[in-house]
């Protein structure tokens, strides 16, 4: 089968890259778009891409994910993650291209208790959830054939994310500050990009969408510091309320996903967050001896 990545420099789609330079991905044919390599904000450029080639599936990994920057740079991030996400679902469904996309545990407003379902009310409170669930709504409403796998906090050994960045600042400072009154999930990409491949081996038609992040529970402080504990960084790590490290955009509080439909769909067994940190880290330092 031929698929077609988009977003391919991004930290998910350079995990597609690793899988399928390793034999991860054996029977399908990978062609890795990055942003420079097709703007999927360019309506004819995603037109010409999608049928000049006979692609099964679309996986978009393409977003405008700085949460706080989207707050002052609107029409880049609405551009991106909402008239990007419709012209990938207009031409997927013109193609016959089943289209899997990434969107975010950021369009619920962490107002909830217990972990967010599916069908719970999408209440973004940030710009960059509003576009990321204004870009969900184009696809739903311009292609029947779609996956929409909702994920949180996405970390690997690739890219720009919060372990990377932590194990940056633990080397060059001494003590650290991180909030704790943020509650989620850390999920790895290998983990997301392997149910991807699940998704597309099974040839499944059961299209919708559905949650998908590691088992577990933690705060943005727990991942700090089993980043830190795991790693043998000694660094003087304190927590403090998200009031005490204002930001431009507002968090969810709590965003932890229910993820009881893909495991049921797809008879998953869901790794917990600090196993896969295990993994993450021993891989990230294979790549930076």
């Amino acid at each position: 089968m031929k698929i077609l990545v988009t977003g391919a420099s991004g930290q998910l789609g350079s995990t597609f890259k690793a899988m399928a330079s390793v034999g991860q991905a054996k029977g399908l044919d990978f062609v890795f778009k990055s942003s420079s390599d097709l703007d999927i904000t360019d309506f004819a450029a995603v037109r010409e891409e999608l049928l000049a080639a006979n692609y099964a599936y679309c996986i978009n990994c393409a977003a405008f994910t700085h949460v706080d920057q989207a707050e002052s740079e609107n029409e880049l991030a609405y551009k991106v993650n909402v008239t990007g996400a419709r012209n990938l679902a207009m031409n997927c469904n013109e193609s016959n291209t089943v289209l899997i996309h990434i969107s975010t545990d950021f369009v619920f407003d962490g107002f909830l208790n217990t972990p967010y379902l599916e069908d719970d009310i999408a209440r973004p409170i940030g710009f960059y959830g509003d576009t990321k669930y204004k870009g969900e709504r184009a696809i739903v409403g311009n292609l029947e054939e779609h996956f929409i796998l909702r994920t949180s906090w996405l970390y690997s050994e690739f890219g720009h994310n919060f372990m990377k960045t932590m194990i940056r600042l633990g080397n060059e400072k001494e003590e650290l500050s991180v909030v704790y009154d943020q509650v989620g999930t850390p999920t790895y990409a290998l983990d997301l990009a392997k149910v991807v491949l699940h998704i597309i081996n099974a040839h499944s038609i059961d299209y919708g969408v559905y949650n998908y992040s590691n088992e577990g529970v933690a705060s943005w402080y727990d991942f700090a510091k089993a980043i830190f504990d795991s790693y043998k960084i000694s660094v003087d790590l304190k927590p403090i309320l998200s009031k005490e490290f204002p930001t431009p955009a507002e968090r969810p509080k709590f965003s932890v996903l229910d993820k009881s439909k893909i495991k049921s769909t797809f008879d998953l067994d869901i790794p917990h967050w600090k196993d896969s940190l295990e993994v993450a880290l021993k891989a990230y330092s294979k790549i930076n001896i």
